[in-house]
């Protein structure tokens, strides 16, 4: 017979005499007649239903129990912010809702509900100002900036302007008029004013306004600066022998730096002089951040930026201080939005834009002091940016505005 090592079974005898066995456990169901052979063969159908034995390592159970835990740990990290222990706080900066922002931006943009909170009193942070670039801004100014500038990033990509070609730009445009000896001012009608800009500069654009002849633009010649109506024409001291911030063409604002601060730098250095274009214009006078604020207008209002570039140039603007929000401004075609605005010299200068879409819509210059030329809130100027598109020829319109 086979030795089995059965649990129960007589240990052997150590040979001395007298020594009791030990007793014999009964048997299992098997019965008496249950040969050790076929216990064997039972034992070992059964050893082979069982898994093999456990080698070094983490067992399956012991993984399933580990990956439990990671599981849950990562489902407390995504718990609402209140929900958290304390260590977890840094997660609710502001700066990590800043990143969804643009994602949100754009889906709403596309569906057309975008809107700004411009309104209330409560708003929180209204009053407060933030540094950015060395200059203190309004937060209401800067966080609508943002936005601007985040929509104009996401906007569709500029079709190519060969050097060949003009940029052609559609406009509604109003200015005051003051008599010579005087008095209160006086809004001409709004009229249509297009003008044809080469791509390059290499070849002259023009000037048609309604109601007024053609005019060539950029031929030979002086050119002088009409800083207001009834004013007299000055020299142009920032024509140079090529493009500038303040004689700019296509592919110069293409070229220019996207990066803010960079472009500020830029634009301060290329309107610093009080003789420089614009100095006068939306009551710059010797003040450099409205002169540039008003070449950044200009920028925006007369010339078709790359949207990087366009991004780039109202995150500038963010870092002039004194730019605040008018919760509601209207441009020359009647078209009513929200403006970002700048006061300097009894005057403010508005760049309204979309409540919706964020796209800019025109300018508004109105006086902010009560004067001569009328009451606080008196518009002096407006405009409204209508089409912009690339064309082979002067005279030849856009298809979309055909």
């Amino acid at each position: 017979m086979n030795a089995t090592p059965w649990r129960g079974r007589p240990r052997p005898s150590s040979g001395e005499p007298g020594e009791p066995e030990e007793p014999r456990e009964p048997e299992e169901s098997g019965g008496p007649g249950r040969s050790d052979a076929s216990e064997e063969s039972g034992r070992r159908e059964l050893a082979e239903l069982l898994p093999p034995p456990a080698v070094p390592g983490l067992g399956a159970d012991r993984q399933l129990l580990l990956r439990e835990q990671v599981l849950r740990r990562a489902a407390a990290s995504a718990e609402p912010p209140g929900r958290r222990s304390a260590p977890r706080a840094p997660f609710r900066r502001p700066a990590r809702f800043r990143i969804a922002v643009p994602a949100l931006a754009c889906a709403l943009a596309v569906a057309g509900v975008l809107a700004v909170d411009l309104g209330g009193a409560g708003t929180a942070g209204r009053d407060r100002t933030v540094a950015q670039g060395g200059a203190a801004v309004t937060s209401e100014a800067a966080r609508l900036l943002d936005r601007i500038a985040l929509a104009a990033a996401a906007g569709p990509e500029q079709p190519t302007v060969g050097a060949d070609r003009f940029v052609f730009i559609e406009s509604r445009v109003a200015y005051a008029a003051q008599s010579a000896a005087g008095g209160p001012v006086a809004m001409a009608p709004a009229h249509t004013r297009q003008v044809w800009l080469s791509a390059d500069g290499s070849r002259p654009g023009l000037l048609r306004e309604e109601g007024g002849p053609d005019t060539r633009l950029g031929e030979d010649g002086p050119v002088l600066l009409l800083d207001r109506p009834g004013a007299s024409p000055r020299p142009d001291a920032s024509r140079g022998s090529g493009p500038s911030i303040g004689e700019p063409t296509h592919a110069y604002v293409a070229s220019l730096p996207t990066d803010p601060d960079a472009l500020l730098r830029l634009i301060r250095e290329q309107t610093g002089g009080a003789g420089q274009a614009g100095a006068g214009r939306g009551g710059a006078g010797q003040d450099p951040d409205q002169r540039a604020f008003a070449a950044i207008g200009d920028l925006l209002a007369e010339t078709w930026a790359p949207p990087r570039v366009s991004a780039a140039l109202y995150r500038a603007a963010e870092r002039i201080p004194g730019v605040t929000v008018v919760p509601s401004a209207g441009d020359a075609a009647g078209r009513e939005g929200v403006a970002v605005a700048r006061t300097a010299h009894g005057r403010q200068t508005q760049w309204v834009f979309d409540r919706t879409t964020y796209a800019f819509l025109g300018e508004r210059t109105v006086l902010s002091e009560a004067g001569e030329a009328g009451p606080a809130g008196t518009v002096v100027g407006t405009s409204a940016v209508l089409v912009k598109g690339a064309v082979d020829r002067v005279g030849e319109l856009p298809r979309a505005a055909g």
